[in-house]
């Protein structure tokens, strides 16, 4: 028999760690290959670790809801018919760090309540930083206080505090490295955010009127993480929006003629988005000052064009899957990166890598009907175009024998853009432009 390491895999350059939603095996379980042992989160998808072999999951090293950094050992399964060696085994030796980590996997509601004047993990809650739970059944089994808590430096997602961070500082402190003293004499450090308010802004927590017939229901974890984004890029970038109105007969009439050629060869639907995103992202090679991030007092130029393409879950919320190198696909890649990765995001099965690095979003607000829309920039880019409905209306058709009120497609492109480093020219030119090029669509193109 051997012992083999369950580790979570590596999910893309940028994704670094991940929180355990759930476990699908129980210890004693048996377990075949590719057989999903455990689902994770990101800040943007959800996603599946699956076993890299047949077995049996004797321990689980995590608890839900814990953070786990990529390479770290998540379960332990145990494999027959196999000699164990000196990889497979499992290192059994019992130094104060893995007394701590066994001590803290006692899930959080079995904490002693006699602690909670020196250091429960209820005490934690008044803190504005985010703690897991492992990381808070840790400290109070520690007797760390919530002064020293903030104290530690996170190595983390946006500095959050890890388990390896407090278990170092558990052995730095036992080891009499750190003054106590002094560290609860520190002040509680604020949580690290992209633009901080003025300090004279104060924070206001509206009351709500609950009545008896009221239901209160608990936010998703990914509505709680959309709102937390959205609120921090209101904060973060000066949102204007410019307007513009777009004929597109052309390419109805164009999609009309091609859609059912397409289905029937290539086995799925041809719809105006791949359309749409081909038009920004040939827009953007001429405005390249829209493909920017701000780092402070630097402008970031990116190099790859890689367009975000807001997509509506089953339960209601968005997610937002990118097309990289966007402007190196023809109008039929296009059409399949576009069905491919918005039939993945509706069946969750996204890979985490597959939500990051966007340098432009698109999203369509005329699927529900909207007119136009003023949407929030998806940081840390500068810019976000909203595609209106369109729609079938009379309009004024000017040729050389004078002008006639004629049948036309319609729609309105709405562009927002920061206005720290996009000037209102620059905004206004970018959906002209992508005007220009939409309304002269090449009728005549095959795909």
């Amino acid at each position: 028999m051997a012992k083999k390491e369950l580790k979570l895999p590596k999910m893309g350059e940028s994704v670094a760690e991940a929180t355990i939603t759930s476990w699908l095996k129980e210890v004693g379980d048996q377990i075949e290959a590719d057989e999903a042992v455990l689902e994770i989160a990101t800040d943007k998808v959800d996603s599946e670790v699956p076993s890299e072999f047949d077995g049996t999951l004797v321990e689980k090293l995590f608890s839900v809801d814990d953070v786990v950094k990529v390479g770290e050992v998540v379960a332990i399964i145990e494999v027959e018919g196999e000699d164990s060696n000196e990889d497979d085994e499992i290192d059994n030796s019992s130094d104060e760090t893995e007394e701590v980590e066994r001590a803290a996997s006692v899930v959080e509601d079995s904490v002693n309540q006699a602690k909670s004047d020196t250091g429960s993990t209820s005490n934690y809650s008044d803190s504005s930083r985010f703690y897991s739970p492992l990381v808070k059944n840790i400290a109070s089994k520690e007797n760390i206080s919530l002064e020293e808590l903030e104290s530690i430096q996170g190595t983390g997602l946006d500095e959050r505090v890890t388990k390896d961070d407090i278990l170092a500082y558990v052995k730095d402190k036992k080891d009499g490295k750190i003054n106590t003293e002094q560290t609860q004499q520190k002040p509680v450090s604020e949580p690290k955010t992209e633009s901080k308010a003025p300090a004279s802004t104060p924070k206001i927590d509206t009351p709500v009127n609950i009545n008896e017939e009221d239901e209160v229901i608990e936010m998703s974890r990914m509505g709680k993480l959309i709102s937390s984004h959205m609120i921090a890029s209101t904060q973060t970038s000066a949102h204007v929006q410019s307007f513009i109105e777009v004929d597109v007969t052309d390419i109805w009439n164009w999609r009309n003629k091609h859609k059912n050629e397409f289905q029937k060869r290539e086995g799925e639907k041809l719809t105006f988005t791949p359309i749409f995103m081909e038009t920004v992202a040939k827009t953007i090679k001429d405005f390249p000052k829209i493909n920017i991030s701000v780092d402070g007092d630097h402008i970031v130029m990116k190099k790859h064009i890689n367009l975000g393409m807001a997509a509506a879950l089953p339960d209601g919320n968005l997610i937002v899957p990118v097309i990289r190198d966007a402007d190196q696909l023809n109008l039929l890649g296009m059409a399949k990166k576009v069905n491919d990765l918005a039939t993945r995001a509706r069946d969750g099965k996204l890979k985490p890598d597959e939500t990051q690095g966007g340098t432009y979003t698109v999203t369509n607000v005329g699927t529900f009907g909207s007119v136009m829309g003023t949407p929030i920039i998806n940081q840390p880019q500068v810019g976000i175009l909203a595609l209106g409905a369109i729609r079938k209306v009379p309009a004024v058709i000017e040729t050389p024998q004078g002008d006639f009120i004629g049948i036309r497609y319609k729609m309105f492109l709405s562009h927002s853009y920061d206005h720290r480093v996009v000037n209102g020219a620059l905004g206004g030119q970018f959906i002209q432009q992508m005007k220009k090029y939409l309304e002269n669509f090449d009728i005549n193109r095959s795909i």
